[in-house]
């Protein structure tokens, strides 16, 4: 009986090591370590994990010596780069021959399903084109630019009782709020009023998004993820909950949408009616999931993307007060409002294409903010045949190859020794701005992928820190603090970016 039951209560133990040896062996066999022809292997899946709270410096500080590296997975190499060629060869020159693969798939499905950050061939094609016609067009361009001036002007006024009551607030809480009502205005032709507190439903949305994007992240570095979800248990057990109720309300804005366009002179030209139009034709494939899909895809890119980085960019004027100066100084000359005092409204209405066209140091030092923090830090492709990359390293088929924009902005070996420096006048020639190969600067991603909403990312950001500007100074909360990213498909400033405002004389 002794025996019988110290076997019973044994046998999880041995069970647990048994499986641990078979996951380790699994990490190593058939992985090329020691070859030569292949990137040097840096550690494994759990290394990463070890270092995830800080996963982006990890693989800059490694990047640094090695330009190319892998990490080992169960099931593949994953390998990481801030090789310049490297990126162009994955994303443009051997397109057809790298795809999201079905790894990525997998772990992104239960957020973004079908969306076109998800997915390859005909979803991406036909989503791409529609978007794409989206965004050509001048109606469209001129209601997203009504719709940020409208909102931006919402904003000034909430800073200034901010600015009155001497209040401390979070900078990026707030520019997130106010991106999504854009958002959801341009995109869908809705009026979430999120930013003004009134709709807790979108907040509770806004927030199981942003809490689903880290949870799904962490999947990449967790080996028991599928367990835990099986299990609903953990993280994945909150991820669950959390994409039930984005679900439901993203499903009511589509019902919603619908009714509307039941109604012709409801009919607005914004995306979702555009998908809407398009699901008639081929209602078996658009289903509501189907744009349920587009949907969230659209809002990460949207909401994400300017507001991530309008949050770093005002972190870094308030670390360079003579930057935020020389920008209000330019805002100042290109609008004239030196010579008058313009209400709020009367300023954002003369925000024009040509007048955003003219801000030239203020595009330098977004573009900057960007090249230090990326709105989405790595990103990568999976390898469909085995292939040699510029560098000379071998790949196999079905191995990850991720390019650290992150660490990309970091390297001295690409923008010089002042890399890590927050320096506008890098992007300026005689005043005027110079891009640079979307293959060195890749917050925009690159090739036949390149970001469709880049313009419209620009105009939302400017037309925002431009009238900010305008009015007011800002200063962090606490002089001393250095804020870090949460990591994430997007970077976010981990706890928030608490600060001060004070009215501009």
């Amino acid at each position: 009986m002794d025996m019988l039951l110290m076997t019973v209560i044994a046998f999880p133990f041995l069970a647990l090591l048994l499986a641990f040896c078979f996951f380790m062996l699994a990490l190593y066999m058939g992985k090329s370590i020691g070859n030569q022809e292949y990137a040097p292997v840096k550690g494994t899946m759990l290394n990463q994990l070890f270092h995830f709270n800080t996963l982006h410096d990890y693989h800059t500080d490694i990047a640094k010596t090695n330009p190319t590296f892998r990490f080992l997975t169960p099931d593949q190499s994953e390998l990481h780069t801030v090789d310049t060629r490297n990126v162009e060869h994955i994303l443009q020159t051997k397109f057809d021959k790298y795809s999201k693969g079905k790894f990525n798939q997998d772990i992104m499905v239960d957020l973004f399903g079908e969306g076109i950050f998800a997915v390859d061939g005909d979803r991406w094609r036909q989503q791409r084109k529609l978007a794409s016609h989206e965004f050509s067009t001048r109606d469209f361009r001129d209601f997203s630019c009504s719709v940020f001036r409208t909102h931006t002007a919402k904003l000034v006024r909430v800073m200034t009782d901010y600015c009155h009551e001497g209040q401390v607030f979070d900078m990026q809480d707030l520019l997130m709020r106010y991106s999504l009502d854009s958002i959801f205005n341009v995109g869908f032709g809705i009026e979430l009023n999120c930013s003004e507190g009134s709709s807790k439903m979108g907040s509770e949305f806004m927030k199981a998004f942003d809490e689903s994007n880290a949870l799904i992240f962490q999947r990449y570095y967790d080996p028991f993820w599928r367990v835990k979800r099986f299990l609903n248990i953990g993280g994945e057990a909150k991820l669950k909950k959390n994409v039930k109720l984005i679900d439901k309300f993203v499903h009511g804005v589509i019902k919603r949408k619908k009714a509307q366009l039941e109604n012709r002179h409801d009919f607005n030209e914004d995306m979702l009616s555009r998908f809407l139009m398009e699901s008639k034709k081929d209602p078996t494939t658009m289903t509501d999931q189907y744009l349920r899909d587009i949907i969230l895809n659209f809002m990460l890119a949207g909401k994400d993307l300017s507001a991530n980085t309008l949050s770093w960019f005002f972190y870094m004027l308030c670390k360079n007060p003579l930057i935020q100066e020389k920008i209000a100084q330019e805002v100042g000359d290109v609008t004239c409002s030196h010579e008058t005092e313009p209400n709020i409204d009367e300023f954002v209405a003369n925000l024009t294409d040509a007048t955003l066209d003219k801000m030239h140091y203020l595009h330098a030092a977004l573009t900057e903010t960007l090249r230090l923090y990326p709105a989405v830090p790595m990103d990568g492709r999976v390898a469909e045949a085995p292939d040699i990359l510029p560098d000379g390293h071998k790949v196999k088929k079905g191995d990850g190859i991720y390019y650290l924009a992150f660490g990309m902005g970091r390297m001295s070996s690409i923008w010089g020794e002042d890399a890590e420096e927050f320096r506008p006048e890098r992007w300026l020639n005689n005043g005027i701005f110079q891009p640079e190969s979307p293959f060195k600067f890749i917050a925009f991603h690159a090739g036949p992928r390149i970001c469709l909403g880049k313009d419209f990312a620009y105009r939302q950001m400017k037309i925002m820190a431009m009238t900010l500007l305008q009015f007011f100074k800002f200063k962090l909360a606490n002089e001393t603090q250095c804020v870090t990213y949460k990591v994430m498909f997007t970077l976010h400033i981990d706890k928030g970016l608490p600060l001060r405002v004070v009215q501009r004389s």
